[in-house]
């Protein structure tokens, strides 16, 4: 593996997560993609390497901390230790109602998006410590500012963006930066495939933003490549709102 600054993305197999790892390869670092989906994060670690970047896939479920302190020890052994982290990992749920949620998925979508988050921080974040250097780049949402009718999803972006800010201070004194990045609806493969089915109405997503589009993952990868560079070196503890104009 090149010595290169490595940059562990969660979710990296697809979307947001995909998107943030090209990104990061093109901007010099090595990436360790930590992702559920074997075949998927496989294959973009593969044509990551064939772009002429460095990557590796690593197969983990962030919800289980004990597996995201063994993932991080064996990133450390065979790439290095993290300078940048993205916890992109994440489950995006449909619309409804607190009377008639399925238990299960709510409690299933807080220990993946939020407990995940965490995991992955304390993992990681150790590393970080230790060399008294760092960025992690959380993924918050709209959610984040906004209550919307997800009643885990939403409560859980929103902490996300609070956990954000006790890092922030935590691990600043530390050397690391610790920020957020609140993205709209974005036209990821899931949300793509809920408008196929009807179970999304693109003419009620667009009514209510600015743009007169949607973002790819790209626009949001961007945003967390500022988030995690140099130019945004005096910046933490801030979530940056990539909405389209969705929360004005």
């Amino acid at each position: 593996m090149p010595n290169k600054p490595v940059a562990v993305i969660t979710g990296g197999a697809s979307g947001i997560g995909e998107a943030t790892a090209r990104r990061f390869a093109k901007d010099g670092y090595a990436i360790a993609i930590v992702d559920v989906n074997r075949e998927a994060g496989e294959a973009v670690a593969k044509s990551i390497a064939a772009s002429g970047g460095a990557a590796r896939f690593y197969a983990g479920d962030v919800s289980d901390a004990k597996a995201m302190d063994r993932l991080a020890a064996a990133v450390e052994a065979e790439m290095g230790p993290a300078e940048a982290l993205v916890t992109a990992a994440g489950l995006i749920p449909n619309t409804e109602s607190i009377m008639d949620m399925d238990l299960a998925a709510h409690d299933r979508m807080w220990q993946v998006n939020y407990n995940g988050t965490i995991y992955t921080c304390r993992s990681f974040g150790r590393q970080m410590i230790a060399a008294k250097r760092g960025a992690i780049v959380t993924l918050g949402s709209i959610n984040s500012r906004l209550p919307l009718p997800l009643p885990a999803y939403n409560p859980g972006k929103a902490a996300i963006e609070r956990l954000t800010q006790l890092l922030a201070v935590e691990l600043g004194r530390h050397g690391i930066r610790v920020n957020s990045v609140g993205p709209t609806y974005v036209m990821t493969p899931p949300l793509r495939a809920k408008v196929e089915s009807g179970q999304r109405d693109m003419n009620k997503i667009m009514a209510v933003h600015a743009l007169a589009r949607l973002p790819e993952p790209k626009d949001i990868a961007d945003g967390i490549a500022f988030l995690a560079s140099d130019r945004a070196s005096y910046v933490t503890g801030q979530t940056l709102i990539v909405d389209g104009g969705f929360s004005l």
